[in-house]
């Protein structure tokens, strides 16, 4: 095969050591270049393409201006690594950028936060003709596509181009990001000669300088070491960062006639360059095949030795086994995932676009990081963890894929003290977890920013957006509830909600009026802060006491021995107990018995009416158009706030209210973030508005794929994509989650034929497939599930039995067993 090409990066105090000595024997190269190669060219195009569009993402031509948002929806990942859609050859508005998951850079400039660190691109790769580049900026486009197959997880490019010379060169080109082995990335270019021949040369690179403004790379200082002459050491001028990363590059270029291509490797100071060089008659097909091996000192203390290690170990399998073994990782994926819509293509696809880059963020085997608000393909919000990850996405992993769910949650019990130090730190006790995070589980948002006009302006969130304390506590329990993760639960969820339960009997007051108040904070609704008793952060710190103190009786008949060290440990008393139920038994609500409505805070109902279909159409969020200072004066609402409150404890509010809530607050909200379409269109769904509902799931099904919200180049909405498949399961499905099995009560789309789904429940997988007129179930392996129909009957469910429950004139007619 040849001598690898490594590239490993160790900062603080470490270098970059790039190996560009081929003699230098560090790959075993003895199993067979033409076997590893061969055969490549009829299998990966043959064996890994969908012809379903409903499984495809299709970006016809070439859109300089678009470049950016492309590259955002064409991203690869496995929770471990991800890269974004980029041009192998760039563009004069590329922004190439590969992360890696919990690998965050800590500036030491005042007032900076961590940010995820983009890493040297490694699937960059120039062609030359005759020693002319070929650009697509440069001649005739004649074809242009590249291809997302979501079922695959494969990102293809189709590319035959007109130079001004008249040589006509096509080239096929694949990309992925391994589902099986998650430290291994595959490219692979094929070109061909179509009217000519000619000398052509691939140049494949890992660039230093490959960031962008739009995604910078860190401050890298080139040094040479006397210590060793062969190797480009370079060291991260930013204190703070800890981690060393290594990456391993094995690369070869062979036709399809059997000739192989000549191969040397180059470096200066900032890049390592590979080039493959060979003569290409008219006709003839070149294959350039990459291996790609990535390793950070997170996982193991010498990531340079593994990294070329995992390439001896890659070689004898060749580059066809790997994408199979990747494509095979991906099936079961999609069999406890896939929701099929019949009726609405459109809808189709992107609900496959947004579970393909669900299931691309997650890393089950790595509890010590979370999804950031952009997944791993972009760097807004700089890999930042918000109420996003257990509010959103969440229940997506633990209806589909449980061990993601766990080790997302995990994350939050490594960083758990991370959170009782904050809570230390503002005078309350339990943990008070951060509004953003990183890698650390410290408080990571900005004091204040500075805004498009110059202004510095203070930003209150990491004080004030305390709501996510009961959020994380509820994405807990849920996923205790519907997986049966006893495990988890006993030895780490449940401290969790005990800790978060104290943290809210510490952060309000009791006051004269006999009710606990909690003021001063900011409730989901962020047009509007710094107010008291935000009625969503009050009745989830309600939920969250009562569960706390649930959970403590839990802990006391279940795991005596785990409640014993617990209680020792965290020095909890029943009265302190007892004290929980009163406070949220007293907690301050502005709930209307004659209206049925809940005050968002105290005094919204006195702030200014505004109209917002005197705004519409518009282009951008109601914050911009009023300004900071306007829209606090105004009622309205950024995104689903109440709303959400009604959604979540659905079964603990009037069903007068879920209704009245939702009416009167969805003419109030601008939609001002990305998260609250999903939501809209759930509880539309679920109250049978069938317009409203199919407004709002078009809505939230375009916001990545239509970039309605103008900033998809940031990268995908992982919250909003996770909202979507909520929207579709739990609102039009109409799912819901009791102590003892599942309830649907179904409202479908009157354009829909059937939509099905699969979800996971305790050790059983759950079939369902609704029609207009009828609900099926199949209960695949595990356990019996009891599944009640609203106004409906109710079934045991048996493993391997299907179920059929007719729609009748009021209801529906009782569950009976097919076969």
């Amino acid at each position: 095969m040849g001598t690898a090409t490594h590239l490993s990066i160790e900062t603080e105090p470490g270098e970059v050591f790039m190996n560009h000595s081929a003699s230098q024997p560090q790959v075993d190269t003895r199993h067979g270049a033409l076997a590893y190669a061969e055969a490549v060219p009829s299998i990966l195009p043959a064996l890994f393409r969908d012809s379903d569009p409903t499984w495809l993402l299709v970006e016809e031509g070439f859109t300089l201006a678009r470049e950016h948002e492309v590259e955002s929806l064409f991203a690869i990942a496995n929770g471990y690594v991800g890269n974004r859609g980029c041009l192998a050859e760039g563009s004069a508005l590329s922004a190439p950028a590969t992360f890696i998951a919990g690998v965050f850079e800590h500036p030491q400039t005042p007032g900076a936060v961590p940010q995820l660190i983009t890493l040297p691109d490694w699937a960059g790769v120039r062609i030359w003709i005759s020693d002319e580049p070929l650009s697509i900026e440069r001649g005739q486009v004649l074809e242009h596509r590249r291809v997302l197959d979501l079922r695959r997880g494969m990102l293809w490019r189709e590319w035959r181009h007109r130079d001004p010379h008249g040589r006509i060169t096509r080239i096929v080109a694949c990309r992925l990001a391994s589902l099986s082995d998650r430290h291994l990335l595959l490219h692979s270019v094929t070109l061909t000669a179509e009217n000519y021949s000619s000398v052509v040369r691939f140049e494949s690179s890992i660039d230093i300088d490959s960031g962008s403004m739009t995604f910078p790379m860190p401050d890298w200082k080139p040094r040479r070491s006397p210590e060793r002459p062969n190797v480009l050491p370079l060291v991260l001028r930013t204190p703070g960062v800890e981690v060393n990363i290594a990456f391993g590059v094995m690369g070869q270029l062979v036709a399809s006639t059997g000739t192989v291509g000549e191969r040397e490797i180059d470096a200066d100071e900032r890049r390592i360059v590979e080039r493959c060089e060979m003569n290409a008659e008219i006709g003839t097909e070149c294959h350039l095949h990459r291996l790609i091996s990535i390793f950070t000192s997170r996982e193991k203390p010498r990531p340079f030795e593994d990294a070329l290690s995992h390439l001896n170990r890659l070689l004898p399998r060749g580059i066809a086994d790997a994408a199979s073994s990747h494509v095979s990782e991906w099936q079961p994926r999609w069999q406890t995932a896939d929701i099929e819509v019949v009726g609405d293509d459109s809808l189709q696809r992107a609900l496959r676009f947004a579970e393909y880059h669900l299931i691309s963020a997650a890393n089950p085997e790595d509890g010590r990081v979370s999804i950031g608000a952009r997944a791993l393909t972009g760097s807004a919000y700089k890999g930042h963890v918000f109420w996003d990850t257990e509010i959103y996405m969440l229940p997506f992993f633990t209806f589909t894929h449980p061990p993601s769910a766990r080790a997302l949650l995990e994350y939050r019990y490594h960083t758990l003290d991370a959170a009782r130090a904050k809570a230390r730190a503002a005078g309350f006790r339990g943990a008070m977890y951060p509004w953003e995070s990183a890698d650390t589980g410290e408080e990571t948002t900005p004091k204040a920013i500075i805004t498009p006009g110059g202004e510095v302006m203070r930003v209150l969130n990491g004080e004030m957006e305390v709501h996510i304390s009961a959020d994380i506590a509820y994405g807990i329990w849920q996923y205790w509830n519907v997986t049966g993760d006893e495990e988890f639960f006993s030895q780490c969820g449940a401290e969790i909600i005990l800790e978060t339960a104290r943290f809210w009997a510490s952060r309000g007051t009791m006051e004269s009026d006999g009710r606990y108040h909690i003021r001063h904070v900011i409730g989901p609704d962020e047009y509007h802060e710094d107010v008291d008793d935000n009625a969503y952060t009050n009745l989830m710190a309600a939920w969250n006491l009562r569960r706390g103190a649930e959970t403590a009786s839990l802990l006391q008949s279940r795991w005596a021995g785990r409640w014993r060290e617990l209680a020792d440990r965290l020095q909890i008393t029943e009265e302190e107990l007892k004290t929980w139920s009163k406070l949220a038994d007293s907690m301050f609500t502005t709930f209307d018995q004659q209206t049925f409505l809940f005050e968002q805070f105290q005094g919204y109902f006195a702030k200014e009416p505004a109209n917002l279909k005197s705004y519409e159409p518009r282009s951008v969020a109601m914050d911009v158009i009023l300004g900071h200072e306007r829209i606090q004066r105004t009622n309205i609402v950024k995104q689903a706030d109440v709303v959400m409150a009604a959604y979540l404890l659905w079964d603990e509010m009037v069903p007068e209210a879920r209704g009245a809530n939702f009416r009167y607050y969805e003419s109030r909200t601008g939609h001002g973030s990305s998260l609250s379409p999903s939501i809209h269109a759930l509880m539309a769904a679920r109250l049978g508005d069938g317009h409203l509902a199919q407004q709002y799931v078009k809505q939230a099904s375009e916001i990545d794929l239509g970039n309605n919200m103008g900033n998809a180049a940031g990268g995908v909405h992982a919250a909003a994509l996770g909202g979507l498949w909520q929207a579709m399961v739990f609102g039009f499905g109409g799912l819901r989650t009791q102590r003892d099995g599942i309830c649907l009560a179904p409202n479908l789309l009157s354009h829909w034929r059937r939509l099905s789904f699969p979800l996971q429940w305790r050790k059983s997988t759950v079939h369902i497939s609704i029609e207009p007129s009828a609900v099926r179930i199949a209960v695949e392996g595990g356990e019996p599930v009891r599944v009640r129909l609203d106004a409906g009957s109710e079934v045991i469910a048996a493993p391997r039995q299907e179920y059929m429950a007719d729609r009748a004139q009021a209801g529906w007619n009782p569950w009976r067993m097919l076969h």
